[in-house]
């Protein structure tokens, strides 16, 4: 993790210099007119955004790595590929659920932008889509 919070720095530090360079680059380009004509507001403005939200990650990435109080096991050579693998929960692959849940934030999303007759259908599909993905284990072959 250490190697991550260096080239957020060292990205922060890039954005900062390019930002500058390219202030100064736009009143160099323009000698006639007055300051605050001169500057390219939106790419200095975004460019110094860039490197504020660098910073920001930076800052975060520091932080955690200083409350974990080690290493994380991706950092460690002698780490097994087991080692940072976490319990991430039960996943069912053969659920049609999660399709038929997308298929209704399409016909939202299709009657928010088309006709507004699609809206309840859309919330019916989803109550449908919503209560058969969470009690899936509850009826058929895979009930406990």
């Amino acid at each position: 993790m250490r190697s991550n919070v260096v080239l957020w720095w060292v990205l922060t530090v890039f954005f900062l210099i390019v930002a500058a360079v390219y202030t100064g680059w736009n009143i160099l380009a323009h000698p006639g007119l007055r300051l605050e004509n001169q500057i390219e507001w939106v790419g200095s403005v975004a460019l110094l955004f860039t490197a504020f939200m660098g910073a920001m990650v930076a800052v975060y990435l520091q932080r955690t790595h200083k409350a974990q109080g080690g290493e994380l096991p991706e950092d460690i050579l002698t780490a097994d590929i087991d080692d940072g693998d976490p319990e991430l929960g039960e996943f069912s692959p053969w659920s049609w659920w999660p399709i038929v849940l997308a298929a209704s934030a399409a016909v939202f999303l299709i009657g928010m932008a088309v006709g507004h007759f699609l809206l309840p259908i859309g919330v019916a599909i989803f109550a449908v889509a919503i209560v058969g993905w969470v009690y899936e284990y509850y009826r058929g072959n895979f009930a406990r």
